[in-house]
């Protein structure tokens, strides 16, 4: 080959292998997983049984966890990393579910399942779903508590996980209960059991390298905050609720067909709603603090419920809940809707917490609501943070990321005649880069290009006529 062909080969190449190895570092960089949500009903069947006549039992809600639907539980605040190469995904989920059954005469329940922080990977085509479970066993009583255990495997159907998107999305993904599953689910179930199916969304964030460098702050000349406090007022606080859990599936249910709408600053934690701008006072275990926002329910047969004006007292261990209320019956400031037992709340670090302390509702609360739960009845756990100094951060808010588009979800090919109206649905949806191709078909564009340009450069060659020895320039 000429030596002109040579370098132009050369070069070609060059460039060839350097837009790969640009490519394969591009996307070789991990995401990170930051919000989103997971919607599992775990078993529907299971679910009946415990609340039927023959277990006669109840779940309840932990660390944030909502209802969703007709019966899936919503895990909220994904973390994890995504690979947009490689398809790799992982993200763990907060939240839990915990099932009791069977009362026995001393009050324990023979059935106690917890499970909690669920948690998806995908990995070379394969998907898996693993959780943390404490479950007492059916025979001996024994209690045992494992983490992220293989629970279920899940069918991916085909999905093609690589991509570069802000948003991964799995739709209705088949779960089917693993050895591990089975045996730490105190043996209700077989492996090989079907479970109900996973959906889940969860936002990605672009790799560190490629984030946009935020301005290092200006550093503070005066004297610093201090960074303790042990009374005095509050800087900033929230206080979460999410008033009664059945009260909410029964506002966005059949019946009532409604809704509800947040103004003035109330915030949506999915199982629970935030009131924020805490303002009061702090001292020796006791507060008394107010906060804004407010939470408007309507819906079909009237109802329509308003309670804003949220406020905190705690004296002596015990808390009280006060809210302004406005419906059809009733319009009254500052009711004492729930009381709850609060403890003795001590300052951390300019912080004061309580979470998830059980709550009552009052005699006042009840005909708040109209007579429809009775005074003592069990309302949805409150918890409080107040901050002593500017320093305290607050808890986060549930995060349940963006809201999944569905239309913007490629379905993989299927045969002919196949059911897809439940089929799993993958997405990685959004602005960012260019869909990650394989290697070996990048490669193959490129190389075809070079050797075009090899090719026309020969035909040239081929088809110039020969130099005279006049022509000038050659020697």
């Amino acid at each position: 080959m000429p030596a002109r062909l040579r370098a132009l080969a050369t070069v070609v190449c060059a460039a060839v292998l350097c837009a790969l190895l640009t490519a394969t570092a591009a996307h070789a960089e991990s995401r990170t997983v930051q919000g989103g949500r997971l919607d599992w009903g775990i078993r529907s069947s299971f679910q009946s049984y415990v609340t039927g006549p023959v277990a006669k039992g109840s779940y309840s809600l932990t660390q944030g966890a909502a209802t969703v639907g007709g019966g899936a539980f919503r895990f909220h605040s994904a973390t994890g990393t995504y690979d947009a190469a490689t398809g790799a995904f992982r993200a763990a989920f907060a939240g839990g579910v915990h099932f009791l059954g069977h009362r026995t005469s001393d009050g324990a329940h023979q059935l106690d399942l917890t499970l909690s922080r669920p948690t998806v990977s995908v990995s070379g085509g394969t998907g898996t779903l693993h959780v943390d479970v404490t479950s007492k066993a059916k025979d001996t009583g024994t209690v045992t508590t494992s983490r992220q255990v293989p629970f279920a495997s899940l069918s991916l159907g085909g999905i093609d996980m690589r991509g570069g998107g802000d948003t991964v999305t799995l739709n209705n993904l088949p779960a089917t209960l693993t050895a591990a599953g089975a045996r730490s689910f105190a043996g209700y179930y077989t492996a090989g059991t079907a479970l109900d199916p996973v959906s889940l969304s969860a936002d990605v964030r672009a790799p560190a390298s490629r984030q946009e460098k935020q301005p290092s702050a200006t550093p503070s000349t005066g004297s610093p905050e201090p960074t303790r406090a042990s009374s005095g007022a509050i800087r900033d606080g929230a206080v979460d609720w999410g008033v009664r859990r059945t009260f909410r599936e029964y506002v966005t249910g059949d019946i009532a067909d409604g809704r509800w709408t947040l103004t003035a600053g109330a915030q949506d934690g999915g199982a629970l709603f935030r009131f924020p701008g805490g303002e009061g006072t702090y001292e020796d275990g006791g507060l008394t603090a107010t906060f804004k926002g407010t939470v408007r329910f309507t819906g079909a047969h009237g109802l329509d419920l308003t309670l804003g004006g949220v406020r905190v007292a705690v004296r002596d261990g015990r808390g009280t809940l006060y809210a302004d209320v406005k419906s059809p019956d009733v319009e009254e400031k500052k009711v004492p809707l729930v009381t709850f037992a609060a403890g003795a709340p001590k300052p951390d670090d300019g912080l004061v917490t309580f979470t998830e302390a059980p709550a009552k509702l009052t005699a006042r609360g009840a005909e708040a609501f109209g007579g429809m739960y009775r005074a003592g009845t069990e309302m949805d756990p409150v918890s409080l943070a107040v901050a002593l100094t500017a320093g305290a951060d607050l808890p986060a808010l549930p995060d349940l990321g963006s809201t999944p588009t569905p239309g913007a979800s490629p379905r993989p090919t299927r045969t002919a005649g196949a059911d897809t109206s439940a089929a799993p649905v993958a997405s990685s949806a959004g602005g960012g880069d260019f869909p990650a191709l394989p290697v070996s078909l990048a490669a193959g564009a490129l190389l075809s290009a070079a050797a075009a340009l090899v090719a026309v450069a020969l035909r040239r060659r081929r088809t110039r006529p020969a130099a005279s020895p006049a022509d000038p320039g050659q020697g």
